[in-house]
């Protein structure tokens, strides 16, 4: 991919969190049968740091897991003959919790709908809210976002790419092309 802009950089990606936080909190009326699921890789990471926020606003520790949803996807077949499935890492209850699932970039939606395929066979939270750094457009599905950091309207031939300290060494959004 080739960059053409940087969207968000590191202290924006930073206000942005601590800004979808609050919204969290506000929604949900403070961390009482609140959890954060993160969708691998990147939205684990997303999700911990809004923990690290909300934990910064409220005192409180709210629980965080981390949700492979390689064996959920519609397009299993598409993406490699052996794919990689990571660990799903949710070790609490989910039954009656109001679920924050968390992921860096909003596409097509597809990726959520597995999300949520994945979730189903972990419990029934009381409600599942969706939080993104990034909404991009073109949903294929009937899925939005109830926290977004970010709208970014783009062209099919762009790309958005979140890279993380965690996994790419520096935190930014850059919209670029396909070469």
């Amino acid at each position: 991919m080739k960059d053409k802009a940087q969207v968000l950089d590191q202290e924006t990606i930073s206000r942005t969190l601590m800004r979808i936080a609050h919204e969290i909190l506000e929604k949900n009326k403070g961390t009482d049968d609140l959890c954060l699921v993160g969708i691998r890789n990147r939205g684990v990471y997303l999700a911990n740091r809004l923990a690290e926020c909300i934990r910064k606003i409220e005192g409180k520790d709210v629980l965080v897991g981390a949700l492979d949803i390689t064996l959920y996807r519609d397009d299993l077949t598409l993406i490699a003959e052996q794919p990689i499935v990571h660990k799903t890492e949710i070790d609490f209850d989910i039954n009656d919790k109001n679920l924050i699932l968390v992921d860096d970039v909003l596409f097509t939606g597809r990726t959520i709908r597995a999300a949520l395929d994945a979730l189903i066979d972990f419990g029934r939270p009381r409600s599942i809210q969706l939080a993104v750094l990034v909404d991009r457009g073109h949903r294929e599905l009937p899925i939005r976002a109830d926290f977004a950091g970010k709208n970014i309207p783009t062209s099919a031939n762009e790309r958005v790419e979140v890279r993380l300290e965690e996994t790419d060494g520096k935190d930014e959004v850059v919209l670029g092309e396909d070469d």
